[in-house]
């Protein structure tokens, strides 16, 4: 919603909005624009507005309600999106995975070769009516990615998630394989995902990864200090050697997807390969900054998966270092699906520790606490206000910090207790 008000207000029209008191990162872009904030009310509500509102609430909002009565022109996010993107070349990025860091990427290596708009979901985005392309993070939620008809679609991997909604892998990949019919163009998706494999869409589906069926392909893969390179194959034919300044094996594969949008379009691979090196990730994403001697990361994983992708790119950068983990579970149902899975992949670290569940707006409860997952990892401390100052004692270490709800608060607490 932040990065869609951005790209509203850069398209000139006048906009505002309402949300709950609690301060998000995702509103620093609105305030340094002066874009209105105000808390919910149903006097926000005029009826010669255009209403727009978030898909993490219901009919029954206070302002939601208001709009339908007054008759407002009303429309939820992906809704108006799928308007929105009607005029541009459009280019869905979507997976269950790593779709925030690709989009970015996307985006600024567009931005180097023509105007483009974008939706990112780190808060990040730019608009311009004239612009050439749109780049869009979709997401799979509650099939909310049906919204859109793009002429482009990227596929970063089919995964279990969001177990409040769907009801198992099948109903996932089922998704998927409704939205990829919906492209007009081309799907570019990540052949080393077993689950991408069997979608059949009306437009051509071009396959990246590492292995040598992929008519896209990465191989030679080179890491060190300052990132990774490695030479691209495209059907069979070597196009260059690429370099980016991020470390992981999924970074690597968003690269490709990227790339396999950029040949689709035909665009100069000279300028995509300086675009790349260019690029310093996106918001909440592996962000580093040191803390004494320590260096602190703060990342939105939020998933298993996404877990170890990311304590594998802190191994790769940093091979020497302690690697202490706090994790925050994101939502009741989420922890309680993957709570062995969670277990598994935090067993990795060097030192654990946990912060209570972080609800959402759809899901303020349930019958699982921090206590459960405490139980999977009896090394694991946890981690809370009145103890921050435990994680003082650490010397040349790597705190990484993951979660995608409020986890922002500890790092604020340990910085206040200095």
């Amino acid at each position: 919603m932040s990065a869609l008000a951005q790209v509203l207000y850069d398209m000139g029209f006048t906009v505002r909005g309402a949300d709950q008191p609690t301060a998000f990162f995702t509103q620093k872009p609105l305030e340094k624009l002066g874009i209105e904030m105000r808390s919910f009310s149903p006097n926000n509500i005029e009826s010669d507005y255009t209403i727009v509102a978030s898909n993490a609430y219901r009919s029954d909002h206070i302002e939601v309600a208001e709009a339908h009565r007054k008759g407002t022109e009303f429309y939820w996010y992906h809704e108006f999106l799928g308007k929105l993107i009607e005029p541009f070349v459009s280019i869905s990025v979507t997976g269950t995975h790593g779709k925030t860091s690709t989009a970015g990427l996307l985006a600024h290596v567009l931005e180097g070769i023509a105007p483009t708009s974008f939706i990112v979901g780190d808060g990040s985005g730019r608009g311009g009516r004239k612009n050439k392309y749109f780049v869009l993070e979709s997401c799979e939620y509650r099939r909310h990615f049906l919204s859109y008809y793009p002429d482009y679609a990227v596929i970063t991997n089919i995964d279990f998630d969001h177990p409040d909604y769907f009801t198992g892998i099948d109903d996932v990949k089922h998704a998927f394989g409704q939205m990829v019919n919906q492209v007009k163009k081309l799907v570019v998706a990540c052949g080393d995902d077993k689950n991408t494999h069997g979608l059949s869409a009306d437009c051509p589906i071009l396959y990246y990864g590492f292995s040598p069926d992929n008519l896209l392909r990465a191989k030679d893969v080179v890491r060190n200090s300052l990132g990774t390179e490695w030479t691209v194959e495209y059907k069979g034919s070597t196009i260059g050697t690429f370099r980016i300044p991020q470390h992981g094996t999924h970074h690597v594969l968003n690269t490709l997807a990227v790339i396999g949008i950029c040949l689709s379009e035909d665009l100069d691979m000279s300028i995509v390969q300086s675009r790349l090196q260019t690029f310093q990730g996106v918001r909440r994403r592996f962000a580093e900054k040191p803390f004494g001697s320590n260096i602190l990361i703060d990342d939105y994983a939020h998933h298993p998966t996404e877990v170890r992708a990311t304590m594998e790119a802190a191994r790769n950068k940093y091979p020497q270092q302690k690697l202490v983990v706090i994790f925050q579970p994101h939502t009741y149902s989420r922890l309680k699906h993957f709570l062995t899975g969670f277990a598994e992949a935090l067993q990795e670290a060097d030192e654990v520790y946990l912060c209570d569940i972080f609800g959402s707006a759809r899901e303020c409860d349930g019958d699982i606490s921090i206590n459960d997952l405490l139980a999977l990892l009896p090394q694991a401390k946890h981690l809370r206000r009145d103890n921050i100052e435990q994680l003082k004692k650490y010397d040349s270490a790597i705190l990484l910090f993951m979660g995608a709800g409020d986890i922002q608060k500890y790092q604020r607490w340990l910085m206040e207790s200095e």
